[in-house]
């Protein structure tokens, strides 16, 4: 309490006392008790502004911010949510539809003008910290940089199927390092560190591959068991040191902005040579897919979600006064519990799933649903649990072989991007379930054929 207070006075700001004494929209300690102990929410909070996390000096602020995503609809989701450990300070950008930008510095940092600004700026108007850039731009980009990539192997001849599964492995090494999956700048040094060498690269990128379908050591760092069929071969492409150059542009790119709803088609226009003239053509964004997903798939579970909060609120009124575990709340915790198991039980079928983007936006979708129930049952001193939401819940049927496998992976990238920004833990052992439940077929069936 006494080092924000202190930071209102060096910035001439309202203390949350003298601003709000009833604590509605500006207070310290934010939240509710959890039965773990602790806050559930935000150390200080102010609608509209920020939520702020306090931690002991050195702890790590990676935890701090991955608790305070994970409650930040609860805080009414504010523009910028910020870390501190009393010496270092992290300010994050919430801003929907936009990169996310982080903007560190320490006690010492504030003798520059311009991070004493961007506090100020927390206190006053957080939108002067709003990125110029949305992730729609961020995707567009980096599909623009890699079509460069496709394209020189399509030039020399390399069959578009082998070219287009061993770009995906590629690209899905080039996000995991930016969601901190790989070790930081993991891959980018690998590339940078055979430049001039394609046969080097190819070795190092098939010893690469082969440790994350299995879990091993790269070198000196040890790379998780992802799996998931991606990786089950290991197979590479020489690329040509111009080649080299193209992906290691590519792998500057912050991989962890791209915009799932979107992705798919972009990358399908720039590796299939089919659609690569519709490149600059017009796609179905996320607003468009969520027209029909809202009342088809979203509003029946919201209507049911309202009826079960409805008595789950009715429950846990008669259970206040009792010890956690008692009868009561357990007769709370397995109705709520009921839900949670209907979300992760729901399948949804894209017959015609192209590459992917209707299914992204439809576990998205589930995940915000799922999350806004758990929020809501730790608010009710509740033990948080990870969200059960698993892409393996989505059904699709694709005829083109390699619109189906980027399906598989914008889904996954979806998933754990998703899971990153919300504050939770990605899976492990492995990272990737296997994507098998999309099918490379006709949807049609010819009712001629015996």
């Amino acid at each position: 309490h006494s080092h924000f207070l202190d930071l209102c006075d060096l910035l001439g700001q309202p203390k949350p006392l003298d601003a709000d004494p009833t604590g509605d929209w500006y207070t310290f300690e934010k939240g509710v008790e959890k039965d773990t102990g602790g806050k559930g929410f935000a150390d200080v909070w102010r609608r509209g502004f920020f939520g702020w996390e306090y931690k002991k000096k050195k702890r790590n602020l990676t935890d701090a911010y991955r608790q305070l995503s994970q409650y930040r609809e609860a805080l009414a989701n504010p523009p910028l949510l910020i870390v501190c450990d009393l010496d270092r300070f992290e300010l994050h950008t919430n801003f929907t539809g936009t990169v996310k930008d982080v903007h560190a510095f320490d006690l010492d940092g504030l003798a520059d003008p311009a991070n004493l600004d961007k506090l100020r700026a927390a206190f006053t108007d957080p939108d002067k910290l709003r990125p110029g850039r949305t992730q729609k731009q961020v995707t567009e980009d980096i599909a623009a940089r890699f079509a460069e990539l496709a394209d020189g192997m399509r030039g020399r001849g390399v069959p578009a199927d082998a070219a287009a599964h061993f770009l995906m492995k590629l690209m899905f090494c080039m996000f995991a390092e930016d969601v901190e999956l790989l070790p930081k700048d993991l891959f980018t040094r690998t590339v940078g560190n055979a430049k001039t060498d394609p046969a080097r690269l190819s070795k190092f990128l098939r010893t690469l591959f082969e440790c994350m379908a299995t879990g091993d050591a790269f070198g000196a760092d040890d790379i998780p068991y992802f799996n998931g069929g991606l990786f089950k071969d290991a197979d590479v492409l020489d690329l040509t040191p111009a080649e080299i150059k193209e992906l290691h542009d590519c792998a500057t790119c912050d991989w962890s902005q791209i915009e799932p709803s979107i992705f798919g088609t972009l990358f399908e226009r720039t590796l299939n040579p089919d659609k690569r003239s519709q490149l600059g053509a017009h796609y179905t964004g996320r607003e468009d897919i969520e027209t029909l997903l809202e009342p088809v798939l979203m509003a029946p579970l919201r209507r049911e979600w309202a009826a079960v909060r409805a008595k789950a609120d009715k429950l846990a009124d008669k259970a206040k006064g009792t010890k956690i575990g008692s009868a009561a709340w357990r007769a709370f915790e397995n109705h709520v519990g009921t839900f949670l198991k209907r979300l992760d039980d729901v399948t949804v079928l894209d017959p015609a799933c192209g590459s992917g983007n209707f299914l992204y936006v439809a576990i998205n979708l589930l995940l915000g649903l799922e999350k806004e129930v758990l929020t809501y049952a730790s608010s009710r001193d509740q033990r948080q649990r990870l969200p059960g939401v698993r892409p393996t819940q989505l059904r699709g049927i694709e005829v083109n072989p390699f619109a189906r496998e980027l399906a598989q992976m914008v889904i996954w990238i979806g998933f754990l991007q998703w899971m990153r920004f919300n504050g939770f833990q990605s899976p492990n052992d492995p990272v990737l379930d296997p994507m098998e439940n999309i099918e490379c077929r006709d949807a049609i069936l010819d009712v001629s054929d015996p």
